[in-house]
């Protein structure tokens, strides 16, 4: 049965590699071709604190975004809250929730959902370009559904199910994409991890709805026409992480390593450090480079690198319940940052 289980992973691993070198080119010509961008937003703050380099060893509902494999490790049932204020000063909240349970011996199921909000946004026309004439407010959400399993004592997979929407008052968007991930455990202590996750793989998305239509003479009578929306491509993704811990009496030090090939903007390297003592207190930090970040000619993002997060962490009873505050901070220029704070419920 091991054998079997081995196979399964290496062809499931197979496919998301030929996969990958269809949709994740790392082509610079196709950046700013890609719609449904907030699905490369990180909402949780243990992974972000991290910088998303925990592809290899991310575990529990937490691994929802950096690899779906990781959610076969929730010992039960877990809850968890975040909320985010993405680029302070931007006026943009994220809030996000999930929950995953236990399902035989082996499985686990759960959904999440994320929404970023913008604020209300003065309305404006071509005629009245200072407004005056009431706000909008766009609304972003996305609802995951997953399945996570272990395969063996070494082996774990997932797959994650996301329906997009992208809506105003006049105008949706609605589309569909899979994560999919595996992990793999080594070591005489399980201390070497390695993991590799495809990310936002689909059908392309478009808009349509009353925004999009205005009044016209066609043949000398007033009409309504509508204006068909080009279709746009999601931001799919290739992560490939390893991992390694070393392991004391009361304490524990990780680093891990993660290279992430984009289909629409440049490629990024991640290093990472995690220090534990016991389960009580986490400390981490990362950095994450792309090509041309040094250079104000060349930066195509807003991020500086930097990534920095804590967690606090008190257990509930002898089996394993446990209740614990995150934080994260990502370092940016413009704007002060990106701040996340979340709190997770092990029962």
């Amino acid at each position: 049965m091991r054998y079997l289980y081995k196979s399964i992973a290496t062809v499931f691993i197979t496919v998301l590699l030929l996969s990958a070198l269809n949709s994740s080119a790392g082509n610079k010509d196709r950046s700013g071709q890609a719609g449904a961008s907030e699905l490369l937003i990180n909402p949780w703050a243990r992974s972000s604190g991290w910088g998303g380099v925990n592809t290899a060893n991310a575990m529990g509902l937490e691994a929802t975004y950096s690899n779906v494999a990781g959610v076969a490790f929730t010992n039960k049932t877990e809850l968890m809250f975040a909320y985010t204020r993405w680029f302070e000063g931007s006026g943009i909240n994220i809030s996000a929730f999930g929950f995953s349970q236990k399902v035989g011996s082996l499985g686990v199921i759960g959904m999440t959902i994320f929404s970023m909000g913008f604020g209300e946004i003065e309305r404006t026309t071509v005629n009245q370009p200072e407004g005056g004439i009431g706000t909008y407010s766009p609304k972003l959400m996305n609802i995951g559904l997953f399945y996570s399993r272990a395969f063996s004592n070494s082996i774990y997979g997932g797959v994650c199910v996301k329906i997009i929407s992208e809506s105003t008052d006049d105008i949706t968007g609605t589309g569909v994409a899979i994560d999919a991930g595996i992990q793999y455990v080594t070591g005489k202590t399980d201390n070497i991890r390695f993991g590799i996750s495809l990310k936002n793989i689909g059908p392309t998305m478009k808009f349509s709805g009353d925004g999009l239509s205005f009044r016209n003479t066609v043949n000398g009578y007033q009409a309504t026409v509508e204006q068909r929306s080009a279709d746009f491509e999601l931001p799919s993704l290739l992560n490939i992480g390893a991992s390694y811990d070393f392991k004391f009496t009361n304490h524990r030090l990780t680093i891990a390593g993660n290279f992430r090939a984009n289909a629409f903007t440049k490629d990024e390297y991640t290093l990472g450090l995690e220090y534990a003592f016991k389960t009580y207190l986490m400390l981490r930090s990362s950095y994450t480079y792309e090509d041309g970040m040094f250079s104000k000619n060349n930066r195509t993002t807003a991020y500086l690198g930097p990534a920095a997060g804590i967690t606090i962490q008190a257990p509930l009873n002898k089996k394993g319940s446990a209740f614990s505050i995150d934080y994260s901070y990502r370092f940016s220029k413009p704007y002060k940052g990106t701040h996340t704070i979340g709190a997770r419920i092990n029962l």
